[in-house]
């Protein structure tokens, strides 16, 4: 069966609250809907939640690309072609969250086409994942408000806290204030957006020595390089490359010039294809792995957590799965259920979720017409 058509749906819905950490902030979530047609008219679809401030991507530039110089090279390759249109998405430089909408959406007809949820095509390990939740920059009462309602709501018990303010005992005060108030019912863990200096990670990591935090994600720029060694070496806890391990041959920097110690894996920049790499390279060194999020939509989480749950290494973690529930609205015929602090993947062919035509066409920002090959 041969790649027909590719369409780039830009789309915008409104998160209930500003979502803030250090390297920057989003209010609404300004995404693509990918999608990849095969013939006898089956449909693949995927997310990409652009991030300018991390990868430099926008929602026009994915689209643009995915449009014009994607599109293009693809149309008329056999879905099973994977290999072949990696190699052409690959001849362009950057652009990973666009390489990963496409990749996963072509992963999607593949499971339809076979008859088989992607979960099973990848590895097939289980059929959910344990979730956790991202909570970003607000005081100490009202994170700990929060979290208390995600775990009564939805049974979470893991917490990734945003940190890497200025002054550093801001984040230090409400990592405490959430400890404390909840005891050992919850596995709190932190993330910096590159936003400390190594010295003042050093400085918070020890300040929090007492919290039993059971991971630290990107305190201090990766550029930083002697600094990072000197962080990761004295750091207490596995240390967690996202941003700055964003391809694999990013991860065998990372990992093997001691400036990690574990790393994310976001499928909304690796696809499932590059995901799987990433993950192979860690398994073969014993390094953990976290499922990250992009502040992915329904599609997009749909996707991590079909990812995570098809190996055993990725399931072993919570997966960051959750946030979803900040934006509005989603695109979803039906929503995403998070039950008893899970989300399952959906028994049915390619990643299981169905597109509302209705509120995609609320929430799409283009008026013309998207291209046909």
């Amino acid at each position: 069966m041969k790649i027909t058509r590719v369409e780039a749906i830009p789309f915008a819905i409104p998160y209930t609250h500003p979502l803030r950490f250090a390297s920057g902030e989003v209010r609404v979530a300004e995404h693509i809907l990918v999608r990849v047609h095969g013939e006898d008219g089956v449909v693949g679809v995927a997310e990409a939640p652009p991030r300018p401030f991390t990868y430099g991507e926008t929602q026009d530039s994915i689209r643009s690309i995915v449009e014009k110089v994607f599109a293009p090279q693809i149309v008329g390759l056999d879905i099973l072609d994977r290999e072949k249109v990696h190699t052409l998405l690959n001849r362009t430089v950057g652009n990973p969250c666009a390489k990963a909408a496409v990749d996963m959406a072509l992963w999607d007809v593949i499971g339809k086409v076979l008859g088989q949820p992607v979960t099973k095509l990848l590895g097939g390990y289980t059929d959910h994942m344990r979730v956790s939740h991202m909570v970003g920059f607000d005081t100490p009462a009202k994170m700990v408000d929060v979290v208390a309602q995600h775990k009564e709501r939805y049974g979470i018990t893991t917490y990734k806290v945003k940190v890497g303010r200025r002054p550093f005992t801001l984040d230090v005060d409400v990592v405490r204030a959430l400890r404390e108030h909840f005891g050992d019912t919850i596995e709190l863990y932190i993330d910096g957006n590159r936003g400390w200096t190594a010295s003042e990670a050093a400085r918070a990591l020890r300040a929090m020595a007492d919290l039993d935090l059971t991971l630290a994600e990107e305190l201090n720029p990766a550029d930083d390089v002697l600094g990072r060694r000197w962080l990761v070496q004295q750091s207490p806890v596995p240390f967690v490359a996202d941003e700055s391990a964003s391809r694999p041959g990013e991860v065998t920097r990372e990992l093997l010039g001691g400036s990690a110690t574990a790393v994310s894996i976001k499928t909304a920049r690796t696809g499932f294809t590059y995901s799987q790499r990433v993950y192979f390279e860690c398994e073969s060194l014993g390094v953990e792995n976290v499922m990250g999020n992009q502040i992915d939509g329904q599609v997009g989480t749909m996707c991590t957590v079909v990812f995570g749950a098809a190996y055993r290494g990725t399931s072993a973690r919570a997966g960051e799965l959750s946030n979803f529930l900040d934006m509005s609205d989603d695109l979803l015929t039906e929503p995403l259920q998070i039950s008893a602090g899970t989300l399952a993947v959906r028994d049915r062919p390619g990643t299981g979720v169905d597109i509302d035509e209705d509120k995609l066409a609320h929430y799409r920002q283009d008026t013309d017409a998207t291209l046909t090959i």
